[in-house]
């Protein structure tokens, strides 16, 4: 794999890890947050069917070796609800 490249624990598509959504195992009070921290990290791409895969069979939490919280899933949807809203409108105004 490349410098700063990354793969991805639902789809194991590989690409710059800009591309990706980061969660993160922070150590060493094992906190699972989004996008920062030190610690044990996997990545998601930004789109549905990665995340619904992930959760439904617990990708990311064997990625991470620590159980996943509701909310972390309910933040990452957030997310992906809210870039989709964004690329339609950004489509939207080529036309």
């Amino acid at each position: 794999m490349q410098p700063n490249y990354r793969r991805c624990a639902s789809c194991r598509k590989v690409a710059p890890k800009e591309e990706f959504l980061r969660i993160v195992r922070v150590y060493p009070n094992r906190e699972i947050r989004l996008d920062q921290g030190m610690g044990r990290s996997a990545y998601l791409c930004p789109h549905p069917d990665c995340l619904q895969a992930a959760q439904k069979k617990n990708r990311l939490g064997r990625a991470l070796k620590a159980a996943i919280p509701e909310e972390i899933y309910q933040m990452l949807w957030q997310r992906l609800s809210s870039s989709g809203q964004r690329h339609a409108q950004d489509s939207a105004s080529w036309h």
